[in-house]
């Protein structure tokens, strides 16, 4: 169950989340940086994303309401994802401990980042209030941004990713 106080502060980060970076444009590169997943390995972003299909989403804090929708969406929604090549990692301002309980609790069949020093969400331009995320979605084609959910849907965000990915030409 969710404190109140805790709420508040979700609430607060959503509504007047920081607006001083920039969020990353459709064609920017991948950011060059590298953090932990869920067991302490360092993940390198740019490498990861560096072929194919990457989606990067972004959530405020593991185990809440509207972050476990998002990532269960997505998680529902992997088969059909992984047949069309997009590879799919999550990110929040959590240690490697709590992400390792989301992915545990949820089952979710990708890895979740431990920002916890903020270097993602800063290099991607979501950081809210208190260093939390701002909810969103980011999808890579060969290392180059080609689509992005500044608002990150919840419970449908697997199902806008994959609609997305039938509005592209074939290649």
């Amino acid at each position: 169950m969710i404190r109140p106080f805790f709420f508040g502060i979700l609430l607060l980060g959503w509504l007047f989340g920081s607006q001083a970076a920039e969020v990353i444009k459709i064609g920017a590169p991948l950011p060059p940086v590298s953090v932990p997943d869920q067991d302490g390995k360092t993940v390198d972003l740019a490498k990861l994303g560096s072929e194919g299909f990457l989606l990067v989403f972004f959530y405020p804090k593991a185990n809440t309401p509207g972050c476990t929708s998002q990532a269960c969406s997505l998680r529902d929604a992997i088969s059909e994802l992984t047949r069309r090549g997009v590879k799919v990692v999550g990110v929040s301002a959590d240690k490697p401990e709590s992400q390792k309980e989301f992915v545990t609790r949820q089952k979710l069949p990708y890895p979740l980042l431990a920002d916890s020093d903020g270097k993602l969400i800063k290099a991607f331009g979501v950081e809210g209030v208190f260093g939390f995320a701002q909810r969103s979605a980011f999808l890579f084609r060969d290392g180059k941004l080609i689509w992005r959910d500044p608002k990150g849907s919840t419970s449908d965000q697997g199902e806008v990713v994959l609609r997305y990915l039938d509005s592209l030409p074939s290649r």
